[in-house]
């Protein structure tokens, strides 16, 4: 192959490698933009910021835009009618709408926004209003009051108060004693729109109807909450007592006894306060019986007894496992031969290890060849 042949097959390969898609993966062929994205392993295009679509081939326009497109990313480029920033503006306005009222000029501006030139005696943002009283003048309405005359178009004009006045310009301050919401004599002093009470010696709250004094005596018995009222007070009363003043005991065994109790309890604290029909206890001799309840012991409930079982089975478990740990670790020392042997292995084993471990057979068999030894001692001294 001569030198031009090889640099003709170069040349062709060099124009394939440029000709051909930017990037490959997973085995096929991606068709991104590569201006605006890469490729991945798998042939995904992944898109470059304010690029969109399937090849990243689309621009994102800016956030907002509303009738507008773009040729590149963050742009608003308006359509034809519309203007601002956010071509959210009709230009066309004017012509259509003709939003302009009582022969005024729409004006179009830069910004896309549009501006009314009024006739003489109009003004508004539209020219709606005529220049009526409440425009030609300084608004006679006092105290706070709002101005009316029907955007100009009323002859006279009219003003809208704020409460606690009245009036035809709001100049008179409405009397709220005037209904004497205070009660039990007390003095009404009147504001805007609020009045306050001044309460005489004894009374209290808003419109002086809570009496200072009919708790003070402490009235209550036995540990009853006293709570004033309008006329007079209410007790509420703890549980087991009942009556006006908490004097009755719901159990009637001992309705004498606590009668006692709370008469000499309040000739104590207080000498000189004595309820209805109180009397001076007279106690006898007899013995006071006292009940108490027995309150039986409570089962178990359906989850402690749940509870309960499921420790027992637990315990179970863990017995059983721990003694087929330990056989099998028997069995893994004996090897191959059998774990339990048989009664006749059993017994030749026993006869085996009698000799050795009974100290007595020992000594049996050493006081039986004694004599023996004896026996051939002699013998051999006579020959």
């Amino acid at each position: 192959m001569s030198a031009l042949q090889t640099a003709v097959l170069l040349l062709l390969l060099s124009c394939f490698s440029l000709i051909a898609p930017p990037c490959t993966g997973g085995g096929s062929v991606c068709s991104c933009n590569i201006t605006n994205s890469r490729c991945d392993e798998f042939g995904v295009c992944s898109c470059d910021p304010g690029w969109d679509g399937e090849l990243c081939d689309r621009c994102v326009p800016m956030p907002g835009c509303v009738h507008g497109s773009c040729l590149q990313p963050w742009q608003c480029t308006c359509e034809t009618g519309w203007g601002g920033r956010f071509c959210d503006k009709d230009l066309t306005v004017c012509l259509q709408k003709q939003p302009c009222q009582n022969g005024a000029t729409c004006v179009m501006e830069d910004s896309g926004d549009f501006t009314c030139l009024c006739l003489e005696g109009f003004h508004g943002p539209t020219c709606q209003k005529k220049t009526g009283p409440c425009y030609q003048r300084r608004s006679p309405c006092k105290n706070g009051g709002l101005c009316e005359d029907a955007d100009g178009f009323a002859s006279k004009l009219t003003c809208l108060c704020l409460a606690g006045f009245t009036g035809q310009r709001c100049e008179t301050n409405v009397d709220d004693c005037q209904m004497t919401p205070c009660a039990t004599g007390a003095t009404c002093v009147d504001g805007i729109n609020r009045f306050s009470c001044l309460c005489p010696a004894g009374f209290t709250g808003r419109f002086c109807t809570i009496s200072l004094e009919d708790c003070s005596s402490r009235p209550c018995l036995n540990a009853g909450r006293c709570l004033d009222r309008a006329r007079g007070f209410h007790c509420v009363c703890q549980p087991g007592f009942t009556g006006t003043t908490c004097e009755i005991p719901v159990n009637r065994s001992n309705a004498s006894i606590n009668a006692s109790i709370n008469a000499s309890t309040n000739s104590s604290t207080n000498p000189g306060h004595r309820s209805p029909g109180w009397e001076r206890p007279v106690y006898d001799d007899r013995p006071l019986k006292v009940t108490v309840s027995e309150r039986s012991a409570a089962s178990l409930s359906d989850l402690q007894l749940l509870v309960v079982l499921v420790l027992l089975g637990v315990t179970v478990c863990v017995v059983l496992l721990t003694a087929i740990l330990i056989m099998w670790g028997r069995c893994r020392d004996c090897g191959h031969a059998p774990c339990w042997p048989s009664p006749s292995q059993q017994g030749e084993r026993n006869s085996r290890q009698a000799p050795r471990d009974d100290p007595e057979s020992q000594s049996s068999f050493l006081t039986a060849a004694e004599p023996q030894k004896k026996k051939l001692n002699v013998e051999v001294i006579q020959t």
